[in-house]
């Protein structure tokens, strides 16, 4: 699944492996434990959807295939390949979910202007945390909690009166975000276009360092 396998130290990271090597443990589960163990993230299991239709069950679902399951307990930041193999059992082949609004908050964008963004930022050198790509066209910039109820006031103080015009929408609490290289929606895998590291994922930059670049360029991008 593209994933590297660890859980935070060199000792960890052996563990692991034996593990999978020993036990067979299906790559799901290592790729939770990974988020849970290495990057600190809560981990829910998720719907998945096909042809339209939600693996929940509900016929009027919402967002088929992009929620977690009311039914299924989520896999708490800090567990180990042991837990969360044993947590992910009763959920096979369920979507990865990452809850918004705790370690992190999201900045949504287009795709095209995430894209230019991120290019810019990484020129610039500024901080970054992961970012992802939805099959619905969204760039998701992973930035230090607070930032959803801070956005509006943020855009305001830098010039922008209407974030809903730039096309950047603040994902918190209450949200979640599925994670690569999970299905979302039926459309197809979520993918990194910036993977996390240990020096980000834990604590993502805060989102006043990065709004600038992305107000200006989603502006471009829509003018």
């Amino acid at each position: 699944m593209g994933f590297t396998i660890g859980i935070g130290s060199s000792r960890g990271t052996r563990d692991v492996r034996s593990g999978v090597r020993r036990r067979g443990r299906p790559s799901e589960c290592t790729v939770v434990a990974e988020f849970t163990g290495l990057w600190g993230w809560a981990v829910a299991p998720g719907a998945r959807a096909a042809a339209g239709a939600c693996s929940c069950g509900r016929r009027d679902c919402p967002a088929p295939g992009a929620h977690p399951l009311d039914f299924a307990p989520e896999v708490p930041a800090g567990a180990t390949l042991d837990e969360a193999s044993q947590a992910w059992a009763g959920f096979p082949g369920a979507a990865v979910m990452l809850p918004a609004g705790r370690t992190f908050d999201v900045i949504e964008v287009a795709e095209p202007a995430g894209l230019r963004a991120l290019a810019r930022m990484e020129r610039m050198g500024l901080p970054l945390g992961p970012v992802t790509a939805t099959p619905q066209g969204r760039a998701h910039f992973f930035v230090a909690p607070g930032a959803a109820a801070e956005l509006p006031r943020l855009l305001y103080r830098m010039g922008w009166d209407d974030p809903s015009a730039l096309d950047l929408r603040g994902l918190g609490p209450g949200t979640y975000v599925t994670a690569p290289p999970c299905d979302r929606g039926g459309l197809g895998p979520v993918r990194w276009l910036r993977p996390p590291a240990l020096d980000s994922a834990t604590k993502p930059p805060a989102a006043r360092l990065l709004l600038g670049t992305l107000a200006y360029v989603a502006h471009r991008s829509r003018a």
